[in-house]
């Protein structure tokens, strides 16, 4: 991770050209994410499909991977972000928006090997007090999933436990075993 020395502002960052991996604007200071790996981006792709594929067509929610959202004096970036239809900002042709300035209702992070679990929960919990119903940090290391509810007790979730989802995706019915069987591969 790559952190600038000196602090700057939020208008002053977003400023700035992106990078590649994305760097994220944290508590003054520029912090560059680790670059997606396997696992990750294994993960990132199907939970995006998957809460799409039940959500776009009935225009309840739709699932962003890698989605700028900048609010309550942070710029993230977080792995997934899902948004209920009503709340995703549309430009003046009614097109989807470029510029996120609001928080997710749903914020999911997938921890990488090299990755500081303190600043992906710091970013979650940054989340939930900006009003996110719900966050999920995934480590696919440990095979277990992280459960950040508004304003409750944070659960850790293994094998068959049903990951909790939130009333906007309540389609989506997944086990923590059912997430990382997605990193299998068949070879038949």
């Amino acid at each position: 991770m790559v952190q600038a020395p000196t602090k700057i502002t939020l208008k002053e960052f977003l400023k700035l050209p992106e990078t590649k991996p994305c760097s994220e604007y944290i508590n003054g200071q520029v912090i560059q994410k680790p670059m997606p790996q396997g696992k990750h981006s294994k993960l990132q792709g199907k939970l995006v499909t998957a809460i799409n594929n039940l959500t776009e067509a009935k225009q309840t929610a739709l699932a962003f991977p890698e989605l700028r959202c900048t609010f309550g004096g942070r710029s993230i970036v977080p792995d997934v972000t899902v948004f209920a239809w009503e709340r995703i900002p549309v430009d003046e042709d009614g097109d989807i928006a470029n510029v996120f300035r609001i928080v997710p209702d749903w914020t999911i992070e997938i921890l990488s090997p090299d990755q500081s679990q303190t600043k992906v929960t710091g970013n979650i919990l940054h989340c939930l007090d900006c009003g996110s119903k719900l966050g999920w940090l995934i480590d696919p290391k440990e095979k277990s999933v992280l459960v950040y509810p508004a304003k409750q007790q944070t659960r850790i979730l293994t094998q068959n436990d049903v990951l909790p989802v939130p009333d906007l995706i309540s389609d989506l019915r997944l086990t923590v075993a059912d997430l990382f069987n997605w990193l299998k591969l068949s070879r038949d």
